[in-house]
C-alpha cells in the first residue's frame, strides 16, 4: 500500500511540474528590426521580468516609468533584467523609440507586432507583467498596474533570490 501511495505521489508531482507554464521560444524584433529568439534573451540574467505594453497604454507607461527609478538597483540585487515587449502594430511601432528615449528606459525593448507571443500566452489585457527564469518558466504573472504593484514585484524577485 505504501509503495502504491508513493507511486501516486510521484505521478502527481510530475504532472504538477510538467503543468508549469512556460513562455514559448518565439522570434521577436528589436527596435532596429533585428530578429531575436526570446530563449536567448532569457539567458542574460537569472530572472527576466517581461512587461507587455503599448504606446497607447497609459498604465503600461506608468509601470515602466516607476520601475525605471529602481531598475539599476534591482539588476544588482536580484540579477534580473526587464524586457519590455511592445504589442504595438506596425503603424504605431514608429512611436516606440521616441517613448523609450524620452523616458530614459534602460530596458531591452522588443516588438511583438505580429502578436505571436501575446496570443501564445493568451494575454487579453495589458499591462501584463511576468517573472520568468532562464528556462522560460513563468514564476509570477500579474495583470494591470496600480501604484504599489512594483513593490509586490520586488518582493517576488527578493523571494526568488533567497
Amino acid at each position: 500500500m505504501n509503495s502504491f501511495l508513493t507511486c501516486i505521489g510521484f505521478i502527481f508531482l510530475s504532472l504538477t511540474l510538467s503543468a508549469q507554464k512556460q513562455v514559448p521560444d518565439i522570434a521577436l524584433k528589436t527596435l532596429k528590426k533585428q530578429n531575436v529568439q526570446l530563449a536567448n534573451v532569457l539567458q542574460e540574467a537569472d530572472y527576466t521580468v517581461l512587461s507587455f505594453w503599448a504606446s497607447w497604454c497609459a498604465p503600461c507607461k506608468r509601470e515602466l516609468n516607476t520601475i525605471s527609478e529602481v531598475y539599476e538597483d534591482w539588476q544588482k540585487d536580484y540579477n534580473m533584467q526587464l524586457v519590455a515587449i511592445t504589442i504595438d502594430d506596425q503603424r504605431m511601432l514608429s512611436k516606440v523609440p521616441g517613448i523609450v528615449s524620452s523616458n530614459w528606459w534602460e530596458y531591452v525593448v522588443l516588438s511583438d507586432a505580429e502578436l505571436a507571443l501575446k496570443n501564445a500566452l493568451n494575454i487579453a489585457t495589458i499591462p501584463r507583467t511576468m517573472i520568468v527564469d532562464k528556462d522560460g518558466n513563468i514564476l509570477y504573472d500579474h495583470n494591470g498596474y496600480k501604484p504599489g504593484d512594483e513593490l509586490d514585484l520586488e518582493a517576488k524577485l527578493k523571494a526568488l533570490n533567497q
